[in-house]
């Protein structure tokens, strides 16, 4: 009776992927900026994560690696300039490993801070909040939603070279301006645009792989996480 129930269940699911018709890559990457409600009814159905995973591990490397070593060395010295030492000035070969040891940094905090993401989130929807859900649902849809600020990123990536300054984000800081520096304008300042749009996607996700999980409760307990971090965070960034 036992394996009856569970072929029976086998057979909806699969039934439920069919129905769903799961699309390509490239149309789960267009769907996660325009249509996030369809990506995470693909994601529910059927988890793909490992090619959103190094797509967005890729996309953070190659943003990195485009940047000139001169913009490297003009953030060094001007981090020395603002501890108070003398003006930085290092050979050409330490300005370019600079840059290689960032962009390695890049793509390694990506391919880890995906799945430690997804474990976070399935330890609060599944295990606090008691939501359905597998791990691999959840990293799907986290591995997914990096599209946005990885892409973001890699199109800005002229604005930072402009700017000299490697490090640029688009950040509620960028609307308050007028405000005097501080810690209040450090937290805006840690709140990045892309991944608040990201968090979006995930509350999205999050509804799709539990209906029960409204869009609107997901949304609140995700952005209530980032604004808790962003209040940590300001304490340590540079007036």
């Amino acid at each position: 009776m036992d394996q009856v129930g569970q072929e029976s269940n086998a057979e909806k699911r699969m039934n439920a992927i069919d129905l769903v018709e799961i699309p390509g890559s490239h149309r789960r990457f267009l769907d996660t900026f325009f249509s996030p409600a369809k990506m995470g009814a693909y994601l529910a159905a059927e988890p793909r994560w490992v090619v959103a995973l190094v797509v967005s591990v890729a996309l953070m490397g190659l943003q990195v690696v485009l940047i000139p070593p001169e913009v490297w060395e003009s953030l060094m010295r001007e981090q020395s300039l603002a501890q108070g030492g003398p003006p930085l000035s290092m050979p050409d070969w330490v300005a370019d490993w600079m840059g290689i040891l960032a962009a390695v940094g890049a793509v390694m905090t990506t391919a880890i801070a995906i799945p430690i993401g997804a474990g976070f989130l399935t330890v609060i929807f599944a295990f606090v909040l008691g939501d359905e859900g597998s791990y691999r649902q959840y990293l799907a849809v986290t591995a997914h939603s990096f599209f946005i600020p990885a892409l973001v990123g890699f199109l800005i990536t002229p604005l930072k070279i402009a700017t000299q300054d490697p490090q640029l984000t688009l950040n509620l800081g960028s609307f308050f301006f007028f405000l005097p520096s501080g810690y209040w304008l450090g937290v805006l300042t840690a709140m990045d645009l892309t991944q608040i749009w990201s968090s979006l996607v995930i509350a999205q996700g999050a509804h799709c792989i539990d209906k029960r999980r409204s869009f609107r409760s997901a949304v609140v307990i995700l952005l209530s996480l980032m604004l808790a971090m962003a209040l940590i965070v300001g304490r340590f960034m540079p007036n």
